[in-house]
């Protein structure tokens, strides 16, 4: 399974976050004036589409929104100082 993109999108944002380009919609979300309502009203509407996109049966719309929910996680993630490596160490402490 390839992973790597996870690691490259942290580190993306981890970046951005530091140095913040003029315009970048990851610094958008992360510095919104709503705060992390803003990161979390991403989430909801992405899980959302994710939802309708799963009850249908176009295949390339599922993987579309599958993705679109997992970027928007990893922005609320961020938003909320929760490291994403400690979701992965989660993850890989709940395997048997």
């Amino acid at each position: 399974m390839r992973t790597d993109i996870f690691d490259e999108l942290w580190q993306i944002m981890c970046d951005r976050e530091l140095n913040p380009p003029e315009k970048s919609y990851i610094v958008d979300i992360l510095r919104h004036r709503k705060g992390i309502d803003k990161a979390l009203e991403k989430v909801g509407e992405e899980s959302a589409e994710f939802i309708i996109a799963a009850k249908n049966p176009d295949y390339d719309q599922k993987v579309y929104e599958a993705a679109d929910l997992i970027f928007h996680l990893m922005l609320a993630l961020k938003r909320i100082g929760v490291e994403f490596e400690d979701v992965i160490s989660e993850l890989e402490s709940r395997r048997k």
